[in-house]
């Protein structure tokens, strides 16, 4: 028994990890190519595994205790980095919805904040022009390929007609011009969902009479400016038939 491996492919996989922290936030964080593996959560003081469950989980032994050590240095030279840090990058800002919108259903609008540096940025939600604060999450800050970060914010809804919501973003960067994203509940979700399949089942059914109705037109046409002798042939058809029917030999 030969075995020969030709390897004709390779994979190359990037891992980071990111210790940050600011007058009101701390960040700690470890992944690969740019999605995150695991995250520190100083609030329940703990370490909160985020990849997908698997046969053998993974574990992260220490980390948290390393973390908590790394945000003491991070806040002991806070002030002296922020110095050195004058290069900022501007956010940008999309908002869109997480599923299909209809009127009444429960969803959850995303504002995702990409492209900024350094951390932190603070992301506000309002309805209506009244800020909201309930029901309203933000993600770890993710590193990007090219050295700045994005950070996802969401805020669970349920849209009504007429209803408008706002994303603002605030950074640094922006020099104290908030940038502001809205999003409108569109007309179309005010379509409730069983009208599709009503209405094609409507136009298909008008199509279907229509074709019966242009049958029967022909049919009568052919009948009124046909020959004498095809009327007379229908006839003898028409006769031949009852005979046949009424016969008791069939």
């Amino acid at each position: 028994l030969s075995l020969f491996i030709n390897p004709t492919h390779s994979l190359e996989h990037k891992d980071f990890s990111i210790t940050g922290c600011s007058e009101t936030e701390k960040e700690s964080m470890t992944g690969s190519d740019g999605e995150e593996a695991w995250h520190a959560d100083f609030n329940q003081k703990t370490g909160v595994v985020t990849l997908p469950d698997f046969a053998d989980p993974m574990s992260f032994p220490g980390y948290y205790e390393e973390s908590v050590a790394k945000q003491e240095v991070c806040k002991q030279n806070l002030a002296v980095l922020i110095k050195l840090c004058v290069f900022t990058d501007p956010p940008e800002t999309f908002i869109y919805p997480r599923n299909d919108v209809q009127l009444a259903v429960e969803n959850t609008l995303i504002c995702h904040v990409t492209g900024f540096f350094p951390p932190p940025v603070s992301v506000s939600w309002a309805k209506n022009n009244v800020i909201v604060t309930e029901d309203v999450s933000l993600s770890q800050y993710r590193p990007r390929s090219d050295g700045s970060f994005h950070v996802f914010s969401s805020l669970k809804i349920t849209p009504e007609d007429g209803d408008v919501y706002s994303c603002t973003v605030n950074h640094r960067a922006l020099q104290g011009q908030p940038q502001t994203r809205i999003w409108s509940v569109p007309e179309a979700a005010a379509v409730l969902p069983s009208l599709g399949p009503a209405l094609f089942c409507g136009v298909g059914l008008t199509l279907g009479l229509l074709g019966v109705a242009t049958g029967l037109f022909f049919l009568i046409k052919a009948t009124t400016t046909d020959t004498p002798d095809m009327a007379k042939n229908i006839k003898h058809l028409m006769q031949w038939t009852q005979s046949k029917t009424v016969s008791p030999g069939f």
